[in-house]
């Protein structure tokens, strides 16, 4: 098993980051809470998860032991798949969605696109007990604030690798530039995800 990977950031986007290590690149699945901590790094440290089928080996990767951590429980609750975990990551922060299956914030969680009434019970009925061992923290990185069209147009790219159609994506994205017309691209998904 592989626990970390270091290199030199060939490639980065809200869905993924290209890492090079000793001339071989490797593609790894990022949330965007991850994204948002590799902004403007050359070099990065993720550790990961290896998701090995029949049909397909794939990377994720966090910024941090605690994002990885409460990744994989949340993979451990029947019908949460390594997708809807990454877009759980990519929706809410650590520390809210330990919160929200602390308090048993079912609304909170049934907000993330792909995760229904079902799912978010079952999630809060499995891990109420388990998520104390997830050291969330309060801080979250907080993205960089970039030029507005310059940030719509990777906000977009980020919502169309996530499955969401480009319409529909650049609705949700300009109803949010509305109100916030200089939020970084992190916050930009995350509240467009929201509408969406």
């Amino acid at each position: 098993m592989l626990e970390y990977i270091h290199g030199r950031v060939e490639e980065l986007t809200p869905a993924y980051a290209v890492i090079d290590v000793a001339g071989v690149g490797y593609l790894v699945n990022i949330s965007l809470n991850t994204f948002t901590a590799m902004q403007n790094s050359e070099t990065a440290r993720l550790y990961l998860y290896e998701a090995i089928r029949e049909d397909a080996y794939t990377l994720y990767g966090f910024a941090d032991k605690t994002e990885r951590a409460l990744f994989l429980l949340l993979i451990s609750v029947s019908g949460v798949g390594a997708a809807t975990a990454r877009m759980m990551l990519s929706s809410l922060s650590v520390p809210e969605i330990c919160e929200a299956i602390n308090t048993g914030d079912e609304r909170l969680l049934k907000s993330v696109k792909g995760l229904g009434a079902k799912s978010a019970q079952r999630i809060i009925v499995d891990l109420r007990d388990k998520i104390a061992q997830i050291d969330a923290g309060e801080s979250s990185p907080s993205g960089l604030t970039a030029s507005s069209s310059e940030a719509k147009n990777e906000a977009l790219a980020a919502l169309t690798m996530l499955g969401f159609a480009p319409a529909q994506a650049r609705k949700a994205l300009e109803k949010v530039l509305s109100e916030s017309p200089n939020a970084p691209v992190d916050e930009l998904i995350k509240k467009s995800l929201k509408l969406m």
